[in-house]
């Protein structure tokens, strides 16, 4: 294979970077809801839920578009999306159906809820390729008992979700697949297809209708847009629309008639319809619109009949081109329909002509080329389960980036010039302070229906598996968080929409750190300047923390909730009165923090000595945070070495627990066994010898400590006197034998190690729950290993004991800068009690396992986020067809390979949990894949460590192409002709003349399918399969060797 072949994703990435070409221009960027956000919220109250989902068909947008298998530029300007209707439904499927969230009856007992089922099944880092599946009820969709039967349900008890209808029986559905790929050399010229699948025993009908519109700017009176003319789309053919607007100039949409419903059918062609994108005030308030044909008119002519609704002019901002497939009772059972389309700013005269045969195989080359670039990222002898995880893992990372506009001047104020005076205290107040954010960007959101906003701390876990394919996008996400346009004068980070001035963990510099290693370790690259900058940012912003968060100035912080949402016995951040809150958690993350800082400090002090001070700084800080922890309030003097009364280390417990001082300076510990008291281990890091060496002002200001302030050095750096595996020495808020008794903990599967990875709250919990009485009231927490049973930050997440991926994942990476130092001197039980002993990176090694058993099939061929079926008695209906849901999900055709990427699993069985798509931080299951998924064992199989694949296998090795290939595809009536034509060689007026009834009058498209290029393909694959051959010869695996680059999480010299 060639070479420009090979790496073709690979020089996208570099051409757009080097700024040659912007392949990123155009992508999967519009988001699955908008509705219900805070920023579409112009209420009084703050009660973003009232813009729900039905309102969302009528009411135009403020900020960014909503819409199934969205594609836009990269300010939005334009949209490009699909809508499909079965007959049957009350208004168009163009987006996806949830329950809101908040307290009305429509409200999901969770909280807000998608009630679809899609997936994000291919995606490349420039969107040069991109899958999307949605499966369609065939029937009429279940909106209403999906309402009904939720508003039925309390927090107690489990969702209703749409599998529990029998919309799907029997295969009664659509399989609709969605496909982007752009062009060999054109970044602007994208080609589309549509293909859908009737799965069910019988026709069906079904209307695939492709929408084009531009995002309303025109509407809010912006200054800005005084001068410019309004955008519009218009029809230029039978078979193209023109597209017009003042950033992205002019541009076609060119569709291609369809082939009919069987070989005899005639072709489907496009219907074209026009109206604007902009609200009916009509029908929702009941005063005049603004324009005659508004948002929802294709709703209103294609489902309800509605002439009115569109405009006969063929104009507006909005346009869509209609195929119908209703023909002898629609689509075959078994059978497929296929609909082709462009978009292009190579506009031609008269009628443009789109050849099929052109976009099938430019589809199936990006395709092709999609398959080699994620092979290259991950060219380990995979087997094909874990492979497909991975690729669709990083498919809805990249799915989920998406378009977020924010400008909260006009948000809190009101728009320039509107004519409609903004409510006092907008919002009830909400983010009022961050009148700085002014934000339009592409950014890496959490879920795509629910949380369509950045949160900061999920985006930088994010970055983590995004370096992997795409270091340039994951830096940016980074930088961006700092910008001043973010990051508040003061230097706290935002945290999320709901409230941009809650405390989220402090992780983004970690991330900024790892993903620098991560590029240098791939490309050999080490991208300082970006290092640099991101690193004054974060001092800004660790000064934020030290200054508010640290009232007491003794090392001991506080931070509310801290993204754990319920995981203590009350809010934290909304303590009881006159309770001052000492936090296990808080301290451990800044202490976390300041050894980050230091790393980066000697990073860059290798170029610039001035950051060995800088090093030294959070060095100090670091000691202050350790003694606090342990030794607050106690002497230098004081040679006992005992833990003070206010210590959050427990000697009796050997846990680390949040303190609580209340009422006539009572204080106590609070304890709970929960992540709480896991996250000071993350407080550790490992430097190399010869840095003290290479760095003489940071050595010079460890010797004044070492004399000056000995008690320091000797209650916490002790084990800096010893040397350790390859001569390393260790800093860590826990010693050896802390740190042994933590662990003895979190490897007891009845505490925190689960079948699937590391519980957020103790099982001890579920026989021993913990009751506290403040202020005569009581509160309490016990181990609940599924949904939350409270309201508490809105009822939809749950750290009371279910399983979360981006804690776990700095548990591994601890243990394992734990094990760079200890090597195999140090073991645990794993699992405790087992006589298993495995040194800490074989420990950590453990977890990943136990994390990626979640998505693999077991030995029954059910993964365990789908859930298990339960024992159900003949009378009881609802768990009968519950059980054969989840037979569904895990064992029928068209859905066992297709996965979801829950937001959090059940600490007991693994079934997922939360937001269906958080492709975010769960993805980083993409990374433990590329860790170990070469010595991953099947689920619920004895601990041990050997290849998946045989010595045999291992050189046969052939990597499976992307998920769910679709089938050859019928050609329209008009393309068969014109290959006939093309073989009897008949001239074009002869053509003409031979054209058969139902086939389009268009002027003769020719065939670009040929032997040469076939050949041509089939010699690539060979080449490729060649290459995958010749390094799979050489692969070999230790059954002993921990895969672990040290590079990664140190400074080297």
């Amino acid at each position: 294979m060639t070479q420009s072949f090979i790496g073709a994703e690979k020089r996208r990435l570099d051409q757009t970077k080097q700024g040659k070409k912007n392949w990123k221009k155009w992508g999967t960027y519009v988001s699955d809801r908008c509705w219900g956000v805070p920023r579409e919220d112009y209420t009084e109250s703050g009660d973003s839920w009232q813009f729900d989902f039905d309102m969302s068909r009528s009411r135009a947008f403020r900020w960014t578009e909503q819409g199934i298998a969205g594609v836009c530029d990269d300010h939005q300007n334009e949209c490009i999306t699909m809508a499909l209707w079965n007959g049957k439904d009350p208004f168009l499927k163009d987006t996806l159906f949830g329950l809101s969230g908040g307290a009305s009856p429509q409200s999901g007992n969770h909280g807000e809820d998608v009630k679809e089922l899609y997936y994000y099944l291919d995606n490349t880092p420039t969107h040069s390729y991109a899958k999307f599946l949605y499966k369609y009820p065939i029937g009429k969709f279940p909106y209403d008992e999906i309402r009904r039967e939720n508003e039925k349900r309390t927090r107690k008890d489990p969702e209703f979700e749409i599998t529990d209808t029998n919309a799907f029986d029997n295969g009664n559905y659509f399989d609709v697949f969605f496909e982007m790929a752009k062009s060999d050399e054109d970044e602007d010229e994208i080609n589309f297809r549509i293909t859908a699948y009737n799965r069910s025993s019988s026709p069906a009908p079904l209307h695939i209708i492709p929408q084009v519109f531009f995002r309303n700017v025109w509407a809010w009176n912006l200054e800005e847009m005084k001068d410019k003319p309004k955008p519009f789309l218009q029809k230029h053919s039978d078979f193209s629309m023109k597209s017009s607007h003042w950033i992205l100039g002019d541009r076609e949409i060119v569709f291609a008639p369809s082939p009919g419903v069987s070989d005899d059918s005639e072709d489907v062609l496009p219907q074209f319809l026009f109206c604007d994108n902009d609200t009916n005030f009509e029908k929702l308030y009941n005063v005049k619109n603004k324009t005659k044909y508004c948002k929802d008119g294709f709703h209103e002519y294609i489902v309800n009949g509605n002439r009115n609704a569109v405009n006969p002019e063929n104009l507006g901002t909005k346009a869509c081109a209609l195929y119908s497939f209703v023909d002898k009772g629609g689509v075959a059972p078994g059978d497929y329909v296929t609909v082709r389309y462009k978009l292009t700013s190579k506009i031609e005269e008269g009628t443009p002509e789109l050849n099929e045969d052109f976009i099938d195989e430019n589809i199936e080359h990006r395709r092709e080329e999609a398959d080699e670039f994620y092979w290259d990222i991950t060219p380990l002898p995979l087997p094909s389960n874990l492979r497909n995880v991975q690729r669709q893992a990083f498919s809805g990372l990249m799915w989920s980036k998406q378009f977020y506009h924010f400008i909260h001047s006009y948000w809190y104020e009101g728009d320039p010039n509107s004519p409609i005076a903004p409510v006092i205290g907008r919002a009830n107040g909400r983010n009022s302070e961050w009148k700085n954010l002014h934000t339009r960007d592409i950014l890496s959101m959490p879920d795509n229906f629910e949380y369509p906003f950045f949160c900061s701390w999920d985006t930088a876990f994010h970055t983590i598996p995004i370096a992997m394919i795409d270091p340039e996008f994951a830096k940016k996400q980074l930088d961006l968080l700092t910008k001043d346009w973010y990051m508040s004068s003061k230097g706290q980070i935002p945290a999320y929409e709901w409230n941009f001035s809650d405390t989220n963990p402090p992780v983004q510099a970690w991330a900024a750190y790892r993903v620098y290693k991560i590029e240098k370790k791939m490309t050999g690259h080490a991208d300082r300047v970006f290092l640099e900058k991101v690193f004054q940012k974060f001092l800004i912003n660790f000064t934020w923390w030290v200054n508010q968060k640290d009232a007491d100035g003794n090392g001991i912080f506080d931070g509310g909730f801290l993204g754990l949402d319920n995981i203590s016995l009350f809010n934290r951040s909304e303590p009881p009165a006159n309770v001052e809150l000492f936090q296990s958690d808080a301290s451990g993350w800044i202490a976390w923090y300041s050894l980050t800082m230091m790393n980066i400090a000697l990073e860059l002090a290798r170029d610039n000595p001035v950051y060995e001070d800088m090093a030294s700084r959070f060095f100090e800080h670091y000691l202050l945070i350790a003694d606090a922890m342990t030794f607050l309030n106690k002497s230098g003097h004081d040679k006992d070495g005992k833990p003070t009364t206010e210590s959050l280390w427990d000697e009796t417990d050997e846990f680390f627990y949040d303190r609580i001082h209340w009422g006539n300076n009572h204080t106590s510990p609070m304890k709970v066994r929960s992540l709480v008291g896991l996250i000071p281990l993350f407080a550790t890091t490992t430097l190399e010898p010869d840095i003290l060496e290479r760095f003489p002002q940071f050595k010079r200001r460890l010797t004044w400590l070492a004399r000056n302030k000995k008690y320091l050095l000797k209650r916490h750096i002790s084990l800096m006197e010893v040397k350790g595996s390859g001569d390393r020495y260790l800093l860590s808020l826990v010693n050896g034998s802390r740190l042994v008794s933590i662990l003895k903990k979190l490897f007891d599967e009845n505490e925190f190690l689960s079948p699937y990875g590391i519980r957020s709250l103790s099982k001890y919990h579920e026989d021993h729950p913990v009751s506290m009485t403040i202020n005569n009231e009581t509160f309490s927490i016990e181990y609940l290993p599924g949904e939350s049973d409270s309201g508490m930050f809105g009822g939809n997440s749950n750290w009371r004991g279910p399983i979360w991926f981006p804690i776990n994942f700095l548990l591994i990476e601890s243990l394992l800068r734990f094990y760079l130092f200890y090597g195999s001197t140090l073991k645990v039980e794993v699992p405790t009690g087992s006589g298993e002993q495995l040194n800490l990176g074989q420990a950590a090694e453990e977890i990943q396992q136990r994390l990626i058993h979640l998505f693999v099939p077991d030995a029954d061929g059910y993964r365990a986020y789908n859930g298990k079926p339960s024992k159900a008695d003949d009378s009881d209906k609802f768990a009968r067809h519950h059980n054969a849901s989840i037979d569904m999900l895990n064992k029928d055709e068209h859905f066992k390979d297709l996965l979801n990427f829950y937001e959090y699993f059940d600490g007991d069985t693994g079934r997922g949990l939360g937001a269906k798509w958080q492709c975010g931080w769960t993805a980083l299951v993409a990374r433990m894949i590329q860790d170990v998924g070469v010595i991953c064992r099947a689920p619920k199989t004895p601990v041990g460590r050997k290849s998946c694949c045989s010595e045999d296998e291992i050189h046969k090795y052939e990597p499976a192409t992307s998920p769910y290939p679709l089938c050859n595809r019928r050609k329209s009536g008009r393309l068969l002709f014109d290959l006939t034509a093309q073989k009897l060689e008949m001239g074009e007026e002869e053509a003409k003349q031979h054209i058969p009834p139902g086939v389009s009058r268009r002027n003769s498209v020719k065939s670009t399918s040929s032997a040469t290029s076939q050949e041509l393909d089939q010699r690539r694959h060979d080449a490729f399969l060649k290459q995958v051959q010749e390094a799979m010869a050489h692969f070999q695996i230790s059954p002993d060797k921990v895969n672990i680059s040290s590079d990664e999480y140190e400074t080297h010299i």
